[in-house]
């Protein structure tokens, strides 16, 4: 591809995205599962987390019923052009990484959350291992105090796209799902083992509520993520 050929494709990427966005809004017959996990979230007015996977990312912004949203993205290309998108949308961004070396990253985002704004996140992102969450939306948690709600979506018809990730592309005029997990708080006090077993929980809630979001619109569901060899054993054979 020219170096001008790939300059104009990245100038037009984010207008076409919105559009296409705005035209799945209006065809697309969206229904909701357990929504109300966002008012039990909210209870006490305070912030929450949403936090969904990186193949769902097309229509997650009617997943969230407010305006006081800031999204997580990395300084990866990919992740500027989708925040330009975002932006159109008035949600804003904060740049930042779930990484284990991503700690520097989330700090303007927990001053977000401070602020009272609601934070999402798509933990496996913006490369993978795709459907991994990564322990920074954990540690922003148990740092923020504020509850993280788990959300996946599927659509009929549909397109999967060749990406890392799977990345579902839903078509005009098909019927859509928003299933809504319940709200998982970390202690401020949490250990690094308890820190790890809330990482497990919500990785599996996100799988769960994937699965059953495909079931309902009768889509195949998602091959599983790549298996992740386990780190050694660090006990004596002895």
């Amino acid at each position: 591809m020219s170096l001008l050929r790939s300059r104009v494709l990245t100038a037009l990427a984010p207008h076409l995205a919105y559009a296409y966005i705005r035209l799945l809004g209006a065809t697309v017959r969206v229904t909701y599962r357990n929504r109300e996990a966002l008012r039990r979230a909210r209870a006490g007015n305070g912030p929450y987390v949403l936090v969904f996977w990186h193949a769902r990312l097309v229509m997650m912004r009617h997943a969230y019923p407010d305006r006081r949203m800031v999204v997580l993205h990395s300084r990866h290309r990919d992740s500027r052009l989708l925040g330009q998108v975002m932006r159109r949308f008035g949600i804003d961004q904060a740049w930042g990484s779930t990484t284990r070396g991503g700690a520097a990253g989330l700090r303007d985002v927990l001053r977000r959350t401070r602020a009272g704004d609601d934070i999402g996140i798509a933990p496996d992102g913006p490369r993978g291992p795709r459907r991994r969450v990564q322990p920074g939306v954990i540690a922003l948690a148990r740092l923020s105090g504020a509850p993280i709600v788990p959300v996946s979506y599927s659509a009929r018809p549909a397109r999967r796209l060749r990406s890392w990730d799977r990345t579902l592309l839903p078509l005009p005029f098909g019927r859509a799902v928003f299933v809504y997990g319940d709200p998982l708080v970390v202690a401020r006090e949490a250990d690094d083992r308890a820190c790890e077993q809330a990482r497990r929980e919500l990785e599996a809630a996100l799988d769960r509520l994937t699965d059953e979001a495909d079931d309902v619109v009768g889509l195949a569901r998602e091959d599983p993520r790549p298996q992740v060899p386990e780190p050694p054993s660090h006990e004596s054979d002895a």
